[in-house]
């Protein structure tokens, strides 16, 4: 059975204020095409707020017909890795996209970045500083109060080429100077008070080695880039838009043909979890969870482990939109996106995950019944389901004192089994303690495939067949916070807000036709939710290993309630 839809499958896209930019530029000429890109540091596992860029971006060039570029920015070489930039190729082609020809990197540009740097410092537009980290923050000034030029901003040209030919040769120790700059030490935006664009420092990098030992600022380097590839739009989230002025200047005051433009929109804060790349590699360094693709984890590894699709997720992006405004997203909407998608494509099966034991004193000549993986998609195809003299069912499907309105099994109370007989309750049977650990029960004979003569019988309970039901790991996910958003209050550490019960593993049990199910194979278990055969841990044939991706229902907004 195949779930594999294409983003070619997506709905009509949703207008936004960006669409509206790119139409107006087509329509006026401004560009023939359009060209996107998505610039990811290598230095962490992407989480859904990439998600939703990855999805615009590669989004708008699929629509347009343009092209949209997978570009690492690698210009902080201490914290990047070959196994971060191979994870994110992995996540975009795992979302439904593919990036135009080959991956671009900044450090493809290194030798042009310097280039430009050259022409700024021999344009008097930038200048070697010496100060201090310390004395740099006591010039630069503050919100209130404008900055101060420093003594060394009126160097002459040819002893800023002579110290930044020096510091590329490695002269100089790491942080002991910097190339800066010369914009405004008065500018309200402090972005534009002469910021520094290369920065000196030893760091064996993962493509050019230890060719460089001067590495460039990213504000500097991504406007650059951008222009290289020929990038008409280029979008970022709003924490940059007091960077656009220094992006433009930048591009101003070079000598290159392409001058993009940068659009902001409001980055996506998820409710009930976090999104900064620190905070997220704090929870893995600690242990708070297994790895970055815990299940748990906002990541996309850990989205896809715990079984989201990319369909679900790409729907999710669509629903919450683009636009400038604050974009704090419920959990339910992302979960509803995954349910729904889920619904149409995978087949049913029978679990049980708290079983309780059921004897059928009358079980001889019971007989199985054929039923389908999905009621509204005969294609599925069908199995039989077992039926003996030993089933399982839930024990939360029976209550010896029920409570108002219950409509499952009680003593002396008859519900239907699904797909099979009208099923009586006779005996209860104790432990020591006074558990129920077992039911004794009769079936009634006439009712396999239709109902009970002179009766109504409204409950309907799953069970299995002892016999021919296999042992499984079932893992039960909940939200990994407490609260909606847990790093809102700067003096409260975030985990304080971790939730214990965010999983919960117990052995349950599944039908016989899962045993083979290769790893990230999707199933509804029928009344408890969905899930997924784990990535990692599930072995054909072996041991069964599920995650649960989402409940049937928000149970959690009515918990909260």
């Amino acid at each position: 059975m195949s779930n594999a839809h294409s983003a070619a499958d997506a709905p009509a896209p949703v207008s936004n204020f960006i669409r509206t930019i790119i139409d107006n530029d087509l329509a006026t000429g401004r560009h023939a095409s359009i060209v996107t890109r998505f610039p990811p540091e290598p230095n962490g596992y992407l989480h859904v707020g990439h998600a939703k860029s990855i999805c615009l971006n590669f989004g708008l060039a699929q629509d347009y017909r343009g092209q949209c570029n997978l570009r690492f920015d690698d210009t902080n070489p201490e914290k990047e890795s070959n196994e971060y930039a191979q994870s994110i190729e992995d996540d975009v082609r795992w979302l439904g996209f593919q990036w135009s020809g080959q991956v671009h990197w900044a450090s493809d540009y290194f030798d042009a970045l310097y280039g430009f740097a050259v022409e700024l410092i021999n344009k008097g537009l930038a200048y070697v500083d010496d100060l201090t980290p310390e004395q740099m923050r006591e010039y630069r000034g503050t919100l209130t109060q404008p900055g101060r030029n420093s003594p060394n901003r009126d160097r002459s040209v040819a002893e800023n080429l002579d110290l930044f030919t020096r510091m590329k040769a490695g002269e100089f120790a790491d942080g002991a100077m910097v190339l800066r700059a010369r914009i405004d030490m008065s500018s309200p935006n402090m972005n534009m008070r002469d910021p520094a664009i290369y920065r000196i420092r030893r760091a064996h990098h993962i493509r050019t080695g230890d060719k460089w030992c001067i590495y460039p600022m990213y504000d500097y380097t991504h406007c650059i880039s951008d222009a290289l590839e020929g990038i008409t739009h280029s979008i970022c989230t709003l924490e940059f838009e007091d960077h656009r002025p220094l992006y433009d200047w930048v591009l101003d005051n070079i000598t290159i043909p392409c001058h993009p433009r940068q659009y902001e929109f409001s980055r996506l804060e998820l409710n009930y979890t976090i999104t900064s790349k620190r905070k997220l590699l704090q929870l893995v360094n600690e242990k708070k969870v297994s790895g970055w693709d815990d299940p748990r984890m906002p990541t996309i590894q850990g989205m896809r482990r715990r079984g989201y699709t990319p369909e679900g997720i790409r729907e999710f992006a669509r629903r919450i939109g683009v636009s400038k405004s604050e974009n704090n997203v419920d959990m339910a909407i992302m979960e509803g996106a995954i349910r729904e998608d889920l619904e149409t494509r995978v087949p049913r099966v029978l679990a049980v995950i708290n079983p309780l034991k059921v004897i059928i004193t009358n079980a001889e000549g019971a007989q199985s019944r054929e039923a389908g993986f999905h009621p509204n998609h005969p294609e599925f195809g069908s199995r039989t389901v077992p039926f003996s003299r030993e089933l399982l069912i839930e024990a939360d499907d029976f209550a010896e004192v029920p409570p108002p309105g219950w409509q499952r099994l009680t003593l002396g109370g008859e519900i239907r089994l699904r797909y099979s007989y009208v099923m009586r309750c006779d005996e209860v049977v104790k432990d020591a303690d006074g558990r129920v650990i077992e039911l004794k029960c009769s079936i009634d004979h006439d009712t396999l495939g239709k109902n009970p003569v002179g009766r109504k019988v409204k409950g309907v309970i799953h069970y299995l067949s002892r016999e021919h039901a296999l042992p499984a790991e079932v893992r039960l996910y909940e939200r990994l916070f407490t609260v909606p958003q847990p790093d809102a209050d700067r003096d409260v550490d975030f985990c304080t807000y971790l939730n214990p019960g965010s999983l919960n593993v117990v052995q349950g049990w599944v039908e016989s036709g899962v045993q083979h199910a290769l790893p990230e194979t999707r199933y509804q278990f029928e009344r408890l939710g969905y899930f997924v055969t784990d990535r990692r841990d599930h072995q054909p044939g072996g041991k069964l290993v599920f995650n649960r991706t989402v409940t049937l229902k928000d149970s959690w907004a009515k918990e909260q309630a």
